[in-house]
């Protein structure tokens, strides 16, 4: 940990590595105090704090999309004795390296996709993957990756989520000319995002909430608990197609 840094240090610092989209407290400086969604992401972790249990002692927990390093920082405040976080953005992985520092946290972050998480080669009691996968061109992808490779047991899950919030019940399978189902707002639905949503190019999909259960299920995820209305608390079990896509982990050439 580096020596303790004033207040006019931190913000010297925080300035340097701006701007910030997780608005965190280092020691009375907040990083992003003008958020557009308020005190981010604090206020979303309020209202699902609860589900995610208060001692993690003994456990590992992996944070797939860390950005500035929060739930990151909040898992080793509940004493997960491994946190590591990944990240693919340079400017990202420098605030949460300088925010767990101040914080005097031991964490460790890596520059690392989550298309290549089978390079890690080990499971985690905990995998967070918070606002990671509408940014994917591939999320399907991704979510077979983190079960083939490194969920062990919990999947904290969030999406941003549009469209009906409704469930309805699937058929195992329809007749070819059945297509009614499709049209329901309840039915799984994904919607693809050719140019921008909210100004940002990186915003592929935006899927209804039956749409993130069904692929949660699809890639061997059961859905434990529902806290939060984007968050989903789920818990690894068999894939329901063992032979689904699954990429093998990339090698370094040699």
């Amino acid at each position: 940990m580096s020596p303790a840094l004033t207040s006019e240090e931190i913000r010297r610092r925080v300035d340097e590595l701006g701007p910030w989209f997780h608005n965190l407290d280092l020691n009375g400086v907040a990083t992003a105090p003008s958020h557009f969604l308020g005190d981010y992401p604090r206020v979303k972790w309020r209202r699902f704090a609860a589900a995610i249990p208060d001692d993690l002692s003994g456990k590992t927990v992996l944070d797939i999309g860390c950005n500035a390093g929060f739930y990151a920082m909040e898992m080793k405040r509940r004493g997960a004795d491994r946190v590591l976080g990944l990240d693919t953005d340079d400017e990202y992985l420098a605030q949460a390296a300088f925010a767990a520092d101040v914080s005097g946290l031991d964490i460790e972050f890596r520059k690392m996709s989550a298309y290549d998480v089978g390079q890690l080669g080990e499971r985690f009691d905990l995998v967070i993957f918070m606002g990671v996968f509408y940014h994917l061109r591939h999320p399907l992808l991704a979510l077979d990756l983190i079960h083939e490779h490194v969920a062990g047991d919990m999947l904290l899950f969030q999406s941003m989520l549009r469209g009906s919030m409704r469930v309805d019940p699937v058929e195992p399978d329809y007749e070819f000319w059945a297509v009614e189902q499709f049209e329901r707002p309840g039915y799984p639905k994904m919607h693809f995002i050719e140019h921008r949503y909210a100004a940002d190019p990186t915003n592929w999909w935006a899927p209804n909430r039956a749409c993130v259960e069904a692929m949660l299920r699809s890639a061997g995820f059961v859905v434990a608990a529902h806290p939060e209305e984007e968050v989903f608390l789920c818990r690894r079990t068999v894939r329901p197609q063992p032979d689904g896509p699954v990429y093998p982990a990339r090698r370094s050439q040699t």
